[in-house]
């Protein structure tokens, strides 16, 4: 008596889940799953004070000062197939007094110049220091000459500098990058 129950309930189990499990799934929609990370990462950081832009031996004025930053997560075939937009943040803090011109130079890995941005700084005081915000959007056909780029170069000019100036200014940058990977 007990065999015959177990027997029945197996087959009642049994075709409870071949009529429940298949009936209206589509299976097509595997093909349509897209993933798209949003990575966020630390570009760039630094801060310049004035004797950075006079030369106190020469005592002549040093107006631009360069720095280079390599950038190897561009690099990546993954990244470059799949990446769809970049938003760089740069924020500027400025105690001293004059405006400065930065420049953003992305190049590849023979220095050929794949994309480029620039923005202005606020002057500011030591006593109330300024503080600017530049975001830069890239897509489109943007987001192509971007990815060839394995290193960032950035040039801070100041339009007049002497080796009385007090004050720093200090650069902070991340990027997010939005990825859309399909298979």
């Amino acid at each position: 008596m007990k065999t015959n129950l177990w027997l029945s309930f197996a087959m009642i189990f049994c075709l409870g889940m071949l009529l429940s499990c298949v009936k209206d799934t589509d299976f097509d929609q595997a093909d349509d799953i897209a993933l798209t990370p949003v990575v966020e990462l630390d570009l760039i950081f630094f801060t310049l004070t004035p004797p950075d832009f006079f030369d106190s031996i020469t005592q002549a004025p040093r107006l631009t000062v360069v720095d280079t930053t390599e950038i190897r997560f561009l690099d990546d075939t993954g990244i470059q197939e799949n990446l769809k937009r970049a938003e760089f943040l740069f924020s500027f803090t400025n105690s001293i007094p004059r405006s400065f011109n930065v420049d953003f130079q992305f190049l590849s890995e023979q220095n050929d110049t794949t994309y480029t941005t620039q923005t202005t700084v606020n002057q500011g005081t030591v006593a109330s220091p300024e503080i600017t915000l530049f975001t830069q959007n890239v897509e489109g056909e943007e987001i192509l000459q971007l990815t060839q780029a394995n290193k960032v170069v950035v040039s801070v000019t100041i339009p007049s500098t002497d080796q009385n100036l007090e004050g720093a200014l200090n650069l902070q940058s991340k990027t997010t990058y939005f990825l859309e990977i399909k298979d």
